[in-house]
């Protein structure tokens, strides 16, 4: 993972908004596409380096630390 990009995991967003942390991580890595997740939902289990899921909660909140796969 550490070879895909210079930042490849945001610990200081977990609890924030999902909307707001997949545009942060969008600004700091234009490379990557954060998608934000509804907790529970169905995934492919690939490793991506151009991809962030961001999981939130039903109050959009980022509920798992936000990482590139």
């Amino acid at each position: 993972m550490a070879d895909c990009v210079p930042v490849n995991v945001w610990p200081e967003l977990l609890w924030a908004n999902g909307k707001a942390v997949a545009a942060t991580i969008r600004r700091e890595n234009p490379n990557v596409d954060a998608v934000v997740l509804l907790d529970g939902t169905p995934v492919t289990r690939d490793f991506r380096c151009n991809r962030v899921r961001v999981w939130v909660n039903e109050q959009g909140q980022v509920t798992e630390v936000p990482r590139i796969g």
